[in-house]
């Protein structure tokens, strides 16, 4: 059974940093593009970043980039986030998914295995 479960989500001030983690089971981690997505209240989700099987190719949407890092870990079958700089829009649920696609996508539609998200604030 594929279990994706994230964890490090919390409260933070505005410029603070978190990782969040993604811990899969249940499928061949290392064959599988991941992603990180977020849904703020009363909005779609939407994507965050997303990194290939390998970890050496990742994308970021574009009001994130230079703040947060995408990153791997195939031998412990987990996915991280690390978020500098935080703002109060940064503000959501996140969600680590995992899809057939090697490259990963910036495509909700393309995951076929989600994670029950964590939460992140950030306080102004």
């Amino acid at each position: 059974q594929v279990r994706l479960v994230e964890s490090g989500g919390g409260l933070v001030q505005t410029g603070g940093s978190l990782r969040v983690s993604c811990a899969a089971s249940g499928y061949m981690f290392s064959e599988f593009g991941m992603g990180w997505f977020r849904q703020a209240p009363g909005k779609l989700r939407e994507f965050v970043a997303r990194i290939s099987r390998t970890g050496e190719y990742t994308s970021y949407t574009e009001s994130v980039k230079g703040r947060f890092t995408i990153s791997r870990d195939n031998a412990q079958n987990t996915l991280y986030l690390l978020m500098n700089s935080l703002i109060p829009e940064d503000t959501a649920d996140y969600y680590c998914a995992a899809t057939q696609q090697g490259l990963g996508s910036s495509r909700l539609a393309d995951y076929e295995y989600w994670g029950r998200g964590t939460q992140v604030t950030v306080s102004s």
